[in-house]
Protein backbone atom coordinates (compact mmCIF):
# COMPACT_ATOMS: atom_id res chain seq x y z
CA UNK A 1 0.00 0.00 0.00
CA UNK A 2 1.22 3.46 -0.66
CA UNK A 3 2.05 5.96 1.76
CA UNK A 4 -0.34 8.57 1.02
CA UNK A 5 -3.06 6.46 0.42
CA UNK A 6 -5.66 7.40 2.71
CA UNK A 7 -8.20 4.31 3.80
CA UNK A 8 -11.99 5.03 5.18
CA UNK A 9 -13.78 2.87 6.99
CA UNK A 10 -17.11 2.90 8.88
CA UNK A 11 -17.06 3.20 12.67
CA UNK A 12 -19.42 -0.25 12.51
CA UNK A 13 -16.51 -1.69 9.89
CA UNK A 14 -13.71 -1.31 12.30
CA UNK A 15 -15.55 -3.02 15.37
CA UNK A 16 -17.19 -5.92 13.21
CA UNK A 17 -13.84 -6.81 11.95
CA UNK A 18 -11.83 -5.86 14.80
CA UNK A 19 -13.89 -8.62 16.61
CA UNK A 20 -13.19 -10.82 13.79
CA UNK A 21 -9.42 -10.68 14.13
CA UNK A 22 -9.89 -11.45 18.46
CA UNK A 23 -12.36 -14.54 17.09
CA UNK A 24 -9.77 -15.84 14.14
CA UNK A 25 -6.58 -15.21 16.35
CA UNK A 26 -7.99 -17.31 19.36
CA UNK A 27 -9.14 -19.75 16.45
CA UNK A 28 -5.63 -20.02 14.75
CA UNK A 29 -7.40 -21.01 11.88
CA UNK A 30 -4.22 -20.66 9.40
CA UNK A 31 -5.42 -16.98 8.26
CA UNK A 32 -2.43 -15.47 9.75
CA UNK A 33 -1.09 -13.28 7.05
CA UNK A 34 -4.32 -11.89 5.93
CA UNK A 35 -5.08 -10.85 9.49
CA UNK A 36 -2.14 -9.46 10.16
CA UNK A 37 -2.58 -7.53 7.07
CA UNK A 38 -6.06 -6.47 7.73
CA UNK A 39 -5.15 -5.50 11.59
CA UNK A 40 -2.63 -3.26 9.47
CA UNK A 41 -5.44 -1.38 7.56
CA UNK A 42 -7.16 -0.78 10.69
CA UNK A 43 -4.85 0.57 12.18
CA UNK A 44 -4.13 3.02 9.97
CA UNK A 45 -7.69 3.67 8.89
CA UNK A 46 -9.55 7.24 9.28
CA UNK A 47 -12.72 6.42 10.65
CA UNK A 48 -15.91 7.80 10.59
CA UNK A 49 -19.63 7.24 11.39
CA UNK A 50 -21.26 5.59 8.79
CA UNK A 51 -23.87 8.26 7.21
CA UNK A 52 -20.88 10.14 6.37
CA UNK A 53 -18.71 7.66 4.41
CA UNK A 54 -18.16 9.51 1.39
CA UNK A 55 -20.65 6.81 -1.50
CA UNK A 56 -17.07 6.09 -3.48
CA UNK A 57 -15.40 4.04 -0.43
CA UNK A 58 -14.95 0.86 -0.60
CA UNK A 59 -16.74 -0.36 2.42
CA UNK A 60 -17.97 -4.26 4.06
CA UNK A 61 -20.72 -5.47 1.40
CA UNK A 62 -20.06 -3.24 -1.38
CA UNK A 63 -19.53 -4.14 -4.72
CA UNK A 64 -16.43 -2.52 -6.58
CA UNK A 65 -15.43 -2.73 -9.77
CA UNK A 66 -11.58 -2.87 -10.09
CA UNK A 67 -8.74 -3.22 -13.31
CA UNK A 68 -5.15 -4.84 -13.53
CA UNK A 69 -3.34 -1.93 -14.55
CA UNK A 70 -1.21 -4.13 -16.50
CA UNK A 71 -3.73 -6.63 -18.43
CA UNK A 72 -6.45 -3.77 -18.46
CA UNK A 73 -8.76 -6.37 -17.04
CA UNK A 74 -12.01 -5.93 -15.28
CA UNK A 75 -13.03 -7.49 -12.38
CA UNK A 76 -16.34 -7.13 -9.68
CA UNK A 77 -16.59 -7.75 -7.01
CA UNK A 78 -18.19 -8.07 -3.40
CA UNK A 79 -16.12 -7.86 -0.07
CA UNK A 80 -17.69 -10.12 2.23
CA UNK A 81 -16.96 -11.59 5.91
CA UNK A 82 -15.26 -14.96 5.27
CA UNK A 83 -18.40 -16.97 6.40
CA UNK A 84 -20.27 -15.38 3.67
CA UNK A 85 -17.63 -15.09 1.05
CA UNK A 86 -18.44 -17.23 -2.40
CA UNK A 87 -15.74 -16.87 -5.07
CA UNK A 88 -18.32 -18.64 -7.62
CA UNK A 89 -20.78 -15.43 -6.98
CA UNK A 90 -18.19 -13.02 -6.81
CA UNK A 91 -18.07 -12.86 -3.01
CA UNK A 92 -14.54 -12.57 -1.26
CA UNK A 93 -13.24 -12.05 1.61
CA UNK A 94 -12.01 -9.22 3.65
CA UNK A 95 -9.20 -11.60 4.45
CA UNK A 96 -8.18 -12.20 1.10
CA UNK A 97 -5.35 -10.59 -0.88
CA UNK A 98 -7.87 -8.62 -3.00
CA UNK A 99 -10.01 -7.60 -0.05
CA UNK A 100 -7.32 -6.24 2.07
CA UNK A 101 -6.49 -4.19 -0.66
CA UNK A 102 -9.69 -2.70 -1.71
CA UNK A 103 -11.05 -2.00 1.48
CA UNK A 104 -11.75 1.86 2.98
CA UNK A 105 -10.18 3.20 -0.82
CA UNK A 106 -12.28 5.07 -2.87
CA UNK A 107 -13.11 4.93 -6.99
CA UNK A 108 -9.83 5.91 -8.54
CA UNK A 109 -7.13 4.95 -6.13
CA UNK A 110 -4.52 2.61 -7.31
CA UNK A 111 -2.86 -0.16 -4.84
CA UNK A 112 -0.68 -3.20 -5.20
CA UNK A 113 -1.82 -6.43 -5.11
CA UNK A 114 0.15 -9.14 -4.41
CA UNK A 115 0.35 -12.25 -6.80
CA UNK A 116 1.70 -15.84 -6.17
CA UNK A 117 5.75 -16.03 -6.50
CA UNK A 118 6.24 -12.73 -4.44
CA UNK A 119 4.91 -10.83 -7.89
CA UNK A 120 2.68 -7.51 -7.49
CA UNK A 121 0.32 -6.58 -9.42
CA UNK A 122 -0.93 -2.64 -9.57
CA UNK A 123 -4.64 -2.32 -9.46
CA UNK A 124 -7.28 0.32 -9.82
CA UNK A 125 -10.54 1.08 -8.50
CA UNK A 126 -12.53 2.09 -11.67
CA UNK A 127 -15.87 1.91 -9.08
CA UNK A 128 -17.41 1.38 -6.10
CA UNK A 129 -20.98 0.37 -8.40
CA UNK A 130 -23.21 -0.68 -4.79
CA UNK A 131 -22.01 0.70 -1.16
CA UNK A 132 -24.63 0.06 2.03
CA UNK A 133 -23.83 2.99 3.53
CA UNK A 134 -24.57 4.99 0.49
CA UNK A 135 -28.25 3.31 0.17
CA UNK A 136 -28.99 4.01 3.77
CA UNK A 137 -27.86 0.30 5.17
CA UNK A 138 -25.75 0.89 8.62
CA UNK A 139 -25.27 -2.40 9.52
CA UNK A 140 -24.04 -3.00 13.40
Amino acid sequence: MEKNTVICLTDHDLNRLRHLIADLTRQARGMQAGVDALEEILDLSRVVPPQDIPRDIVTMNSKVVFEDLESHEQREAVIAYPQDADPHSGKISVLSPVGIALLGLAAGAETELPLPHGRLARIRIREVSYQPEAHGEYAV
